[in-house]
């Protein structure tokens, strides 16, 4: 072998569980954000920003030490330059909670906020969870009724109706406050172990640290045991009670469909009274799709004033699931204009005529040369009509000589004619066509929105 031979170089793929999101898949993704954007807007909550990386203490401190997350499942590390201990968040409200702390948010009264991003899980990948996923979620902080409740769940509910989702259950229930809870767990716990033998290893390592939990099992062999276990609800007492009524009679009042679920538990302490989910069918086993609860216990326990707070979190990828589910057409447009053009004179002015096209607010591809060369007309055309564009604009020697642009319709009945429109106008004459096809539109401020 020539030493002169190089070797072939090692492939590199996706860390396991990593998952690519696919320009295919771009169009489903910006519908679901525009939607959740939207929906956010109209309810009054601001985007908030926190960072990928906090200190381990902080999600040690949230979500408690024995739990799946922080025993088996957090990316933590050490940072080489100061000796920090780190940890990819797993979850976003432990960062909003440190950030509403650190920068008093509050000080003037409650805030709602939403964020969106990465999250990182070390869990068993499967359909529509990875290890690195993402997340939508919005907290209330500041608000004590149960109104926000209600309102948190009627948010979800019209998120649901946007993205044209159905199969989609709501179950709710009550956890109480922490005396409460503290009756139920005393006797939960003498409950279990007088039935010690039919419990399995992960119960039994559950029982004194986190008993609650048992009752989100899923093994078969335990489920008659647990429906008959003591049930927290009938350990409310006074304002746990008031508070429970009062969200589901808002919810009765609006015509929001739900199951009461006794055995919808939070494992950790910081959580308490309402407790909801958004359950679906359609994925398997793990259906949830969202699940939401008050925490007014946790503001306090990192270190600020007593603040009552409500949130929820959501999978983006287990709507965009979901989505696909419902037949939501993945639209391969990527614009309402491209520039077909041959010879250097033309490709010149193609990107004078892109520039005066974008800036009336229409988006543009412009055709470049690949690395075969710049590509016939017809090859070009061919690119024009696989974009999803609405129009063609084409540029050639002779529209140069005439200072003019063919502007094709890819869209129209078979066999219409091309118009050969001057220069100046152009941008008016492609912004009549595809604005005033939208001219019953909601909303078109952007054309590219209604594709």
């Amino acid at each position: 072998m020539s030493d002169n031979k190089k070797e072939k170089a090692t492939k590199i793929t996706a860390v396991k569980g990593m998952n690519d999101i696919l320009p295919a898949d771009a169009p489903l993704w910006e519908l679901f954000e525009n939607t959740v954007h939207s929906v956010l807007k109209s309810y009054g909550y601001l985007k908030i920003v926190t960072p990928i990386v906090e200190d381990t203490a902080l999600f040690k401190r949230a979500i408690g030490a024995v739990t799946d997350i922080v025993e088996k499942e957090m990316y933590s590390f050490k940072d080489s330059m100061n000796d920090d201990e780190l940890t990819l968040r797993p979850e976003g409200t432990a960062g909003v909670v440190r950030a509403v702390i650190e920068h008093n948010l509050v000080y003037d009264g409650p805030r709602r906020v939403w964020y969106s991003g990465p999250m990182f899980r070390h869990e068993r990948p499967q359909r529509g969870r990875y290890r690195q996923f993402f997340q939508v979620g919005a907290e209330a902080v500041g608000f004590a009724g149960p109104d926000i409740d209600a309102e948190l769940i009627m948010l979800c509910r019209r998120l649901w109706d946007d993205l044209g989702l159905e199969n989609i259950r709501l179950e709710i229930n009550s956890i109480g406050d922490a005396a409460e809870r503290q009756r139920h767990r005393a006797d939960l716990i003498a409950y279990f172990e007088a039935n010690l033998d039919l419990l399995d290893d992960e119960a039994r390592r559950r029982l004194h640290a986190n008993p609650l939990r048992i009752l989100d099992t899923k093994n078969p062999a335990m489920q008659d045991l647990v429906n008959k276990a003591p049930k927290l609800l009938d350990y409310l007492e006074g304002e746990s009670v008031a508070h429970f009524e009062g969200l589901k009679r808002i919810l009765d009042h609006n015509n929001i469909q739900y199951t009461v679920n006794p055995r919808l538990v939070r494992g950790l302490d910081y959580y308490n009274r309402s407790v909801f989910e958004w359950v679906t069918d359609k994925l398997g086993s793990q259906g949830t799709v969202c699940a939401g609860g008050r925490y007014d216990p946790l503001i306090e326990s990192f270190g600020g004033k007593p603040t009552p707070a409500v949130g929820f979190a959501m999978g983006i990828e287990r709507l965009i699931e979901l989505m696909k589910e419902a037949g939501e057409p993945n639209d391969p447009s990527e614009c309402d204009v491209y520039m077909v053009h041959q010879g250097e004179e033309a490709r010149m002015q193609a990107f004078v005529l892109a520039e005066r096209i974008r800036d009336a607010g229409l988006d543009v591809v412009l055709h470049c040369a690949a690395a075969s060369g710049p590509g016939s007309f017809k090859s070009q055309m061919k690119k024009a009509d696989g974009s999803g564009a609405a129009f063609a604009v084409i540029l050639g020697d002779d529209e140069i000589a005439k200072r003019t642009a063919a502007v094709k319709s890819m869209r129209g009945a078979e066999g219409e004619q091309q118009a050969s429109v001057p220069f100046d106008d152009v941008v008016d004459y492609l912004v009549n066509q595809i604005v005033g096809a939208h001219e019953h539109d909601h909303d078109h401020e952007h054309v590219h929105y209604h594709h």
